[in-house]
């Protein structure tokens, strides 16, 4: 049976993050079903490695003194699969936003699409989506997208050892990218829609793995909380 000292002294929790819940929303939940099953005031969690609302998949949470292991989490690679729509973009480089610009896919062959994955395998240099939460000038770069305003966004290098396209229905293609940290998998899809001679954009995103941790050892929210109240 858990108690609140296993929280206090450290747990490390897999979760499978549900579609459109922020990262933050499941730690707030998770920390306020710990303080209400123990009865205790105060209790550190924190996620190791943000998922944005329209991703699912594995999220590493620590609690108490784990709180600590996170930056070595956070450092450890990750694999996501997904589906890339081919022949369109839009500003956020996923569904956040709406489509603002279609391309021509006549000139798109199989062949093609497996051999401009190899322009993105290796150490390459990325530019971050605009929509993002990396911070410039004390704004979040959201802020600046949603207020209309532009900035210029420096080219971070980043590690790709895998990137495979693992199905064809065209528009639609699914892939399996295997990333270092700080990776954006919304700007390879806009990168590679130009690679392409095209467009592309993210639609269905989901983390499978950080480091040896795998989604399929993962809790849902419900069934954490089951398990807390046993």
């Amino acid at each position: 049976m858990l108690t609140a000292e296993d929280f206090k002294e450290g747990k490390v929790l897999l979760i499978d993050k549900p579609l459109e819940w922020t990262s933050f929303q499941v730690v707030n939940k998770l920390r306020w079903h710990i303080r209400k099953r123990f009865g205790i005031k105060k209790i550190k969690v924190g996620h190791a490695g943000t998922l944005d609302p329209l991703a699912t998949g594995l999220l590493i949470l620590c609690t108490g003194k784990k709180t600590k292991s996170i930056e070595q989490y956070q450092a450890q690679i990750k694999e996501y699969t997904g589906t890339f729509v081919i022949g369109a973009t839009t500003p956020s480089f996923d569904l956040e936003t709406e489509i603002n610009e279609h391309f021509s896919t006549d000139h798109i062959t199989e062949r093609l699409l497996h051999e401009t994955t190899q322009q993105f395998t290796g150490t390459i240099q990325q530019k971050p989506p605009i929509f993002s939460a990396i911070k410039k000038d004390g704004k979040r770069l959201y802020e600046l997208a949603r207020e209309g305003k532009t900035t210029e966004i420096k080219s971070r290098e980043v590690t790709v050892p895998v990137f495979e396209i693992t199905n064809i229905d065209l528009p639609n293609i699914e892939f399996r990218i295997v990333c270092s940290k700080g990776t954006y998998i919304r700007s390879i899809a806009n990168d590679y829609g130009k690679a392409l001679n095209s467009g592309a954009h993210l639609s269905v995103l989901r983390r499978t793995k950080i480091g040896d941790f795998s989604v399929t050892d993962a809790q849902s929210i419900d069934e954490f909380i089951a398990v807390l109240s046993n």
